[in-house]
């Protein structure tokens, strides 16, 4: 099967994970869910759609076409999830009610036609990670950041690839070693410390936190290539060595500083407060 990584993308904010398998994007049903029907508990609406669609809207053609595949949980982890293409998506849809769904399908249509547009110039993928960061609010001091972390990080994990690492759960080992050595934490625990979820942690990092974890990085791929390490035994020695100079650097920083590299700072939208009881009656008594 052609497989490539996990990707992120945006419906009016909400993160959908999706993967390009057999030239083709397959997506996070949850996700879908989620966005359309803002339900708390995505996961239980799919569970009782498909028990629907099953027994009264004869789903049992379409159900043969989803698919289990491998995303990123909240918890770091990558676990097997619901996926469809989108043509199964655009049946799915029609069963759930929801003034997104148009607005929905024209976004399907177009994160479909940007991909092939991707795959005759990689370059536009790029361009369009910084429309998408600048739509966030994102400072541009920022972004070159977060795009020179992730060249970084394609250099590493192209390493890792002819080396013999090829399953996505040895990725995500090499990559908490090395998190976990530089930032005293694993990925998961950073991000509960960030507050964040589904997001993918390095877009909510600071400057600091992706210089840092960049430079771990940069730092794995040499110590790797100067060991000539080979698998995953030997790319691990590598990356607890590449984390172990970010984590040198950090605390060398942090004591003339005083200030923390690793961070709670996220980008989250502000949390709405609900108005009190009474501050809803003192507005009622100045009006």
């Amino acid at each position: 099967m052609n497989t490539q990584s996990n990707v992120i993308v945006l419906f009016n904010e909400q993160a959908i994970r999706r993967v390009w398998l057999n030239e083709q994007w397959w997506f996070s049903i949850v996700d879908i869910v989620t966005a359309l029907t803002e339900s708390r508990n995505a996961r239980r609406y799919w569970s009782d759609l498909k028990r629907q669609l099953t027994e009264k809207e004869g789903f049992a053609e379409l159900y043969e076409k989803i698919v289990q595949l491998k995303l990123r949980a909240p918890d770091g982890k990558l676990r097997e999830t619901d996926c469809a293409n989108t043509e199964s998506l655009l049946r799915i849809i029609q069963s759930i009610p929801s003034p997104k769904a148009e607005p929905f399908k024209h976004w399907l249509a177009k994160v479909g036609y940007e991909r092939m547009q991707e795959l005759a110039d990689p370059a536009m993928s790029l361009d369009r990670a910084r429309e998408n960061w600048q739509k966030l609010g994102r400072s541009e001091k920022w972004i070159q950041q977060r795009m020179t972390g992730q060249e970084t990080r394609n250099k590493l994990t192209d390493y890792w690839k002819e080396a013999g690492v090829t399953q996505p759960d040895e990725f995500a080992l090499l990559t908490n070693i090395i998190h976990q050595e530089w930032t005293g934490l694993k990925v998961g625990e950073h991000k509960a410390l960030k507050g964040l979820k589904s997001q993918n942690l390095r877009d909510h990092m600071s400057e600091a936190e992706l210089i840092f974890t960049a430079l771990a990085e940069l730092s794995t791929r040499q110590i790797a290539d100067s060991d000539e390490a080979k698998g995953v035994t030997e790319n691990a020695r590598a990356s607890k060595k590449g984390g172990a100079v970010a984590k040198n650097a950090r605390l060398e920083l942090e004591a003339k500083t005083g200030k923390s590299v690793v961070t709670g700072d996220n980008f989250l939208p502000p949390v709405k407060k609900p108005a009190t009881i009474a501050a809803q009656a003192s507005k009622k008594r100045d009006t």
